[in-house]
């Protein structure tokens, strides 16, 4: 193996930033210090997380340890899934073109937007009285 031994990429996905290592393995996805299969219960979220592994067939090839930090358990799948697949353009410059066409490299910009003064949300406003 050459001087690095892992490869390195941070993801964000609304509130969530993850920060994800790979190293050359079995497949082993750790989040936080616990497998991925008990701290993403739902397949959806399983298959979000796993989606740029598939697309670049390296599934068995390397192990993911990961922090993620913010955010609800959607937004660090997406943000697991967007560190993933920088790693993966790091550990293979080839990678990129499969992932950028998924669309697994592209920051998702959609944020929560922020109340606004008089409302009630970000835009759902009190009812209006007449008399």
């Amino acid at each position: 193996m050459d001087k690095q031994s892992y490869f390195h990429g941070t993801g964000r996905r609304k509130a969530a930033v993850a920060q994800v290592r790979l190293i050359p393995g079995k497949g082993e996805i750790i989040i936080n210090g616990m497998p991925y299969e008990e701290r993403f219960p739902r397949p959806e979220h399983r298959q979000a997380i796993l989606k740029p592994l598939q697309v670049t067939e390296t599934l068995t090839k390397y192990n993911a340890i990961v922090k993620v930090a913010g955010g609800g358990i959607s937004g660090q799948d997406g943000a697991i899934a967007h560190g993933i697949a920088r790693a993966l353009v790091r550990a293979n410059e080839n990678f990129k073109p499969a992932l950028r066409e998924n669309g697994l490299l592209t920051r998702d910009p959609r944020v929560k937007e922020r109340k606004k003064a008089g409302l009630r949300r970000a835009r759902k406003a009190p009812q209006y009285t007449k008399r």
